[in-house]
């Protein structure tokens, strides 16, 4: 059957034309274009000027180069099919069957978009070039040894100093292609489908949690946002797109080991909340994702002892073995900050980022999702008479937006947060779950994520 949400806002009557929700997310919509128009135009004009941006086509890293390529007439059929029938689909499926579908279109739109760009610059090369990880794979030859002497590279003036994103990142995240690499799955084009293939999941990981701690009626209205959501332009391929998968699957067995009482999935969630430490810095903030979870799915004392103590359990060992092996993850962080200033992150202005990283992020989650963040605060500003799933899907996409901006306000993230940010945006989506007329803000998100890849040569 279809399902139908309780609006969070009075509805104006049927004659009056739009009603007042639906304008004040239009006003939404139009000042997050207007954010990102001035991320523009006053980015053109500091890198004219001033040449401290160091990206050619700010706020994004990309360069402008209008083109069509093989992927582009099945990503237009992709988009218009999901368009018309995602959401009804969404609202009749079985429950296991929309998670295959999900994940099968979020596979094929990123798949096709990414190949707008042909095979070779679109996926294969991505991961080989741009300092990216392929290029250190025989420097691993000796694992343990590598990880006992990787601090010893990552700053600028220190001997054969790692490539930016090696040392900008913990071992774990070079260690996933140099295994892929042992297995047989050798080059950027392995390399790049492996970060498409998990990076999708990323979709289906949201949706278990929204159903876990919400209700499935508001998962399956998110469903097709996050299929169809312009992060996909950044998903295919970055290796983000892996870290966003890992980090989500992280936060989903959380939900359901609180609402399931399952020591296994807390301990699981764990594990993976601790190679997600080891694949980037910055994603320690998922905590913040984390801790809402844990304060949603509220049990007993007894009950929440039991699965914290899983949850620590399942942390402390990726740590313990990286440890063990000889990396230090704190001393590593130390140097990095030291290297971040070193580079481009000592040029580039604070000023203009810590604004111009939110015009990033609303191109990667759309103008239905600034839209949905504004439907999100009337849920909450209307708490009191709000229903539980609504409030507690406010309450988690609250938390993953304050993360977001606590990675801003750090000044460690200036630039590239179009796909640095990728982990954060997946969870802004499901606040698309709060929307009316689905199909347009879909149209939207669609014609957004066709237009950035169709005019802009991105840099990843």
């Amino acid at each position: 059957m279809t399902h139908t949400l309780p609006s969070a806002e009075p509805r104006a009557p049927r004659s009056g034309g739009p009603s007042r929700a639906l304008r004040r997310d239009l006003y939404a919509a139009g000042a997050a274009a207007l954010l990102v128009t001035a991320a523009v135009l006053i980015g053109r004009h500091i890198q004219d000027t001033d040449h401290t941006l160091r990206v050619n086509w700010p706020p994004l890293l990309a360069s402008w180069g209008p083109h069509l390529g093989p992927g582009t007439p099945a990503a237009l059929l992709v988009a218009a099919a999901t368009v018309a029938y995602g959401p009804a689909l969404a609202a009749r499926l079985p429950w296991q069957a929309l998670l295959a579908v999900a994940w099968g279109t979020t596979l094929a739109w990123t798949f096709c978009l990414a190949l707008i760009d042909g095979w070779q610059r679109g996926i294969a090369v991505r991961l080989t070039t741009r300092n990216e990880y392929l290029q250190v794979i025989d420097r691993f030859h000796d694992i343990p040894a590598a990880l006992r002497d990787f601090t010893h590279h990552i700053l600028l003036h220190s001997p054969d100093n790692w490539p930016a994103h090696i040392a900008g990142h913990p071992p774990a995240a070079t260690l996933t292609f140099v295994l892929l690499d042992r297995i047989g799955l050798r080059g950027g084009g392995w390399a790049g489908i492996w970060c498409i293939v998990v990076g999708a999941t990323a979709c289906v990981a949201v949706l278990v949690t929204v159903r876990a701690l919400a209700d499935e009626r508001l998962a399956r209205r998110a469903a097709p946002f996050l299929a169809l959501a312009p992060a996909a332009v950044w998903m295919g391929t970055s290796a983000d797109a892996y870290f966003a998968a890992v980090a989500a699957w992280t936060v989903a067995l959380l939900a359901l080991a609180v609402t399931r009482r399952s020591v296994a999935a807390a301990v699981a969630s764990g594990l993976l909340f601790g190679l997600t430490c080891y694949l980037s810095y910055g994603l320690t903030l998922i905590a913040l994702i984390d801790g809402a979870v844990l304060w949603l799915g509220r049990r007993g004392v007894r009950e929440r002892s039991v699965l914290l103590v899983a949850l620590l359990a399942g942390v402390a060992v990726v740590p313990t073995v990286f440890t063990l092996a000889g990396f230090d993850w704190w001393e590593a962080y130390r140097l990095l900050t030291t290297r971040y200033r070193q580079g481009a992150g000592g040029v580039r202005p604070y000023g203009y980022w810590v604004w111009a990283n939110l015009a990033c992020s609303a191109l990667i989650t759309g103008l239905a999702t600034a839209a949905g963040l504004r439907r999100t605060g009337s849920v909450l500003l209307r708490r009191g008479s709000a229903e539980g799933g609504p409030l507690r899907l406010a309450l988690l996409v609250t938390a993953a937006l304050l993360a977001l901006l606590v990675a801003d306000v750090s000044g460690m993230s200036k630039a590239e947060t179009e796909r640095i940010w990728l982990p954060f945006a997946m969870w802004l989506l499901p606040s698309c779950a709060f929307l009316t007329h689905p199909r347009a803000w879909l149209a939207a998100q669609a014609v957004l994520a066709l237009l950035l890849n169709h005019l802009l040569r991105t840099g990843w």
